[in-house]
């Protein structure tokens, strides 16, 4: 059966379920086509079958839970435990070590970017527990790129209606870079409206020094 039938079915049997259940499947490493689903969901949005606010609450929600059980599931059992037994969610030692060297070349930054590159989102959260990433940090990288994925992709199917399988194909390909430039915009933006606190703690911080150091030599 065609995929996109196959998950149109889905819909029609399951609802919103489909997504949940889904994608927090797919972040355990059973296969499932998150990214398509949601383009499609997106688009089910724009027919006005589904509700996008639930969309977008459902698919967040399916994604963090997955990635925050793989994560204890890689600090709590560690690597010994994945090298055995990960064959049986597809978690093989070539996917592993993929997975690490994209970590030692992105950091925790690849938590973030991972949802965007094919065979390593699947990864990432079990990594982070292997590597014992504070969960502070771990939430930080893994919730906000959850967002960000989620809400990319079922927009795609929101705002392009009947064209969404075009647009799909084209951000899936470039996904990577939409990603670097969007979250680069999103950092300039915080940079803008922060600037403020930050600036001024510098100049506070500056004051304060030369005002011991007036006193010093008084």
């Amino acid at each position: 059966m065609d995929v996109l039938k196959w998950i149109a079915q889905l819909f029609e049997e399951y609802g919103y379920g489909v997504l949940f259940f889904g994608l927090l499947l797919e972040f355990i490493a059973l296969p499932f086509p998150g990214e398509t689903t949601m383009a499609y969901a997106g688009y089910l949005s724009y027919a006005g079958t589904l509700d996008f606010s639930k969309l977008v609450l459902l698919a967040f929600l399916g994604t963090t839970i997955g990635m925050t059980i793989t994560y204890f599931i890689g600090k709590w059992a560690g690597l010994p435990f994945i090298q055995k037994y990960g064959k049986w969610v597809l978690l093989s030692p070539d996917k592993l070590q993929k997975t690490q060297k994209w970590f030692q070349r992105y950091g925790y930054w690849l938590i973030f970017l991972g949802y965007f590159i094919p065979g390593v989102r699947h990864f990432t959260g079990y990594f982070a527990g292997i590597i014992a990433l504070s969960f502070r940090k771990f939430v930080l990288y893994a919730y906000s790129g959850a967002l960000f994925w989620v809400v990319l992709f079922l927009s795609i199917g929101k705002l392009f209606g009947p064209q969404w399988d075009a647009i799909f194909h084209l951000v899936e390909l470039y996904a990577l870079r939409i990603a670097a430039v969007v979250g680069f915009i999103i950092l300039l933006y915080f940079i803008y409206r922060w600037r403020s606190f930050l600036f001024g703690s510098l100049y506070k911080s500056k004051k304060s020094v030369k005002t011991s150091n007036k006193d010093d030599t008084e």
